[in-house]
C-alpha cells in the first residue's frame, strides 16, 4: 500500500491546471476566428460565383461580409478581454498580427481585382513592418509601450471604410478622376479613392510617430 502523501497523490502543474487555464478564453477564440476568415475570404473568387445583386458580382457582396464579420470580432475581441480581464499574452500576441493578416488580404485582392494600385498594400506593408520592429524593442526593453495616436485611429476607421467601400465598386481607385463615372458609380467611386487616401496619409503618419516617439528605445 502506498504512502497517503506520495507523489502520485499530486497533481501535476505543467500538465493539470485549472479549466479556466486550459481553456482558450472567448476573445482569443474571436482572434483565431479572425484569422481563419481570411483563407475562406480569399478563396471565394476562385468558384466563380454567378449572378449579381444591385449590379454588384454576388462574389464581392460575399467576400465583403466576410470582411465585415472579421472587422467586428477585431472590435469584440479586445473589449471583451477588457470588460473581463482576460488580457492574455497569447492575445496581445496574436491580435494585432490577425488584423495585418486581415487588411493585407483585403488589399491584395483588390490589387488581383485591378480595384487597387500595388502601391497602397506595399505602403501599409512597410509601415507596418517598422511599427512592429520598435514593438519588439519596446518588449525586449520593458520600456513603455507607445499608445495608438490619433493617425493610427484614423488609419484603421478609414482602411476599414475603404475596403468595403472597394469590394462594392466596379471601377477602380481613382477612376472619378477621370470624370468617366455617374450616379452610384461616381460616389462610390469617389468615396473609395477620398477615404483610401486618407488612409495612406495616416497610415504614413502614424508610422512617423511610432519613429519619433520611440526614438529612445534604439539607443544603446
Amino acid at each position: 500500500m502506498r504512502p497517503k502523501w506520495s507523489k502520485w497523490d499530486q497533481k501535476e502543474p505543467s500538465l493539470m491546471g485549472t479549466e479556466e487555464e486550459k481553456e482558450m478564453n472567448l476573445p482569443n477564440k474571436l482572434t483565431v476566428f479572425r484569422i481563419l476568415l481570411v483563407p475562406i475570404m480569399v478563396v471565394i473568387p476562385f468558384f466563380s460565383i454567378q449572378g449579381e445583386w444591385l449590379n454588384i458580382p454576388i462574389t464581392m457582396w460575399l467576400i465583403n461580409f466576410i470582411f465585415i464579420v472579421a472587422s467586428i470580432t477585431d472590435k469584440l475581441d479586445g473589449s471583451i478581454a477588457r470588460a473581463r480581464n482576460q488580457i492574455t499574452t497569447f492575445g496581445k500576441f496574436l491580435d494585432p498580427i490577425a488584423d495585418k493578416i486581415l487588411v493585407l488580404a483585403a488589399m491584395l485582392l483588390l490589387v488581383e481585382m485591378n480595384k487597387l494600385p500595388a502601391w497602397i498594400p506595399i505602403v501599409v506593408l512597410f509601415r507596418e513592418f517598422v511599427v512592429s520592429g520598435y514593438r519588439l524593442v519596446e518588449v525586449e526593453k520593458g520600456g513603455k509601450v507607445i499608445a495608438a495616436s490619433f493617425w493610427g485611429k484614423l488609419k484603421t476607421v478609414t482602411q476599414m471604410i475603404a475596403i468595403i467601400l472597394a469590394f462594392l465598386d466596379t471601377s477602380y481607385y481613382g477612376a472619378v478622376l477621370k470624370g468617366e463615372l455617374t450616379g452610384f458609380a461616381f460616389w462610390i467611386n469617389l468615396s473609395v479613392t477620398v477615404m483610401m487616401t486618407i488612409s495612406v496619409i495616416a497610415t504614413i503618419f502614424s508610422g512617423w510617430d511610432y519613429v519619433k516617439n520611440g526614438k529612445d528605445l534604439l539607443k544603446s
